[in-house]
């Protein structure tokens, strides 16, 4: 089952505000009404709240809080598969700055105020265009009239080549988990997207998927994840209209290493605190 949280905290805040806005509007001072004339003022007590009013008054704060919180500043999301590594792994719990890309009315998404726009090399939060429901997060590789090429798993943006260097340090290949748990051969390469340096995944098994010419429409980006040959993005399903992006993947705050023997499913304390790049 697929659940809108952000509809689900807004529709949550928004009736408990009502409740207790009604209740300083009117029924509190109903019960004070009648309390007076049911006792004296020595025996006097305030009446006991209804449930529903005493819950609304002790969650709506905390609901408000929270609502704005992950409308306008910072929102948490889980990783949950393997097409962002060597970058991200999944079980990888990230904070995304949705200040950055400028303030948006909650749930309607229309942008309240301009401050700045996704830049090549920024990994974003964003709901998926095929259905809005679902949230990803990719690298974003192309900008808007920017013309993209990707030939024998290599990127150019503008006619110029993105350079993938070899790294000596690290074996030549190794073993990665699927989602499905299946292991797979990769290397792994740094590549300079025109100034964003970053480690990729490359599956010698798999051909490539090659496109040439494709100019990025206005009001569009183009993504594609780091594990290149594991990875649902643009190729597949298009472009990223401005309005789905969610946020800039910022921040690491836990990471739960899911591939561990049963039993010892344990927390990557070396990736906590690591900032997104």
């Amino acid at each position: 089952m697929n659940i809108d949280f952000e509809q689900l905290l807004f529709w949550a805040t928004l009736v408990t505000g009502l409740i207790v806005l009604a209740d300083f509007l009117y029924f509190k001072r109903r019960r004070q009404k009648k309390a007076a004339s049911a006792f004296s003022a020595v025996t006097r007590t305030e009446p006991k709240l209804p449930h529903v009013i005493e819950y609304s008054r002790a969650f709506f704060p905390i609901l408000l809080t929270v609502f704005l919180l992950r409308s306008f500043l910072i929102e948490p999301f889980r990783i949950p598969s393997g097409s962002l590594e060597p970058t991200l792994l999944m079980g990888d719990f990230i904070l995304a700055n949705k200040y950055d890309y400028g303030l948006r009315l909650p749930v309607f998404r229309h942008k309240l105020l301009n401050i700045g726009l996704p830049q090549r090399g920024d990994i974003i939060v964003f709901r998926w265009p095929p259905n809005p429901h679902y949230y990803f997060i990719k690298r974003v590789i192309g900008l808007p009239g920017d013309r993209i090429d990707y030939v024998n798993k290599v990127l150019s943006v503008n006619g110029q080549q993105v350079l993938q260097t070899s790294l000596p340090t690290l074996p030549a290949e190794k073993s990665i988990p699927r989602e499905s748990g299946e292991m797979m051969q990769v290397i792994e390469k740094q590549e300079d997207l025109l100034g964003v340096k970053h480690n990729i995944y490359q599956e010698p098994s798999k051909i490539g998927y090659n496109f040439q010419n494709i100019n990025v429409p206005e009001g569009m980006y183009m993504v594609m994840g780091d594990n290149r040959d594991d990875s649902a993005d643009s190729r597949y399903w298009g472009f990223v209209p401005e309005e789905n992006i969610v946020g800039k993947a910022v921040f690491i705050w836990m990471s739960w290493d899911s591939f561990a023997p049963y039993g010892l499913k344990k927390i990557r304390w070396d990736r906590i605190g690591r900032r997104i790049h």
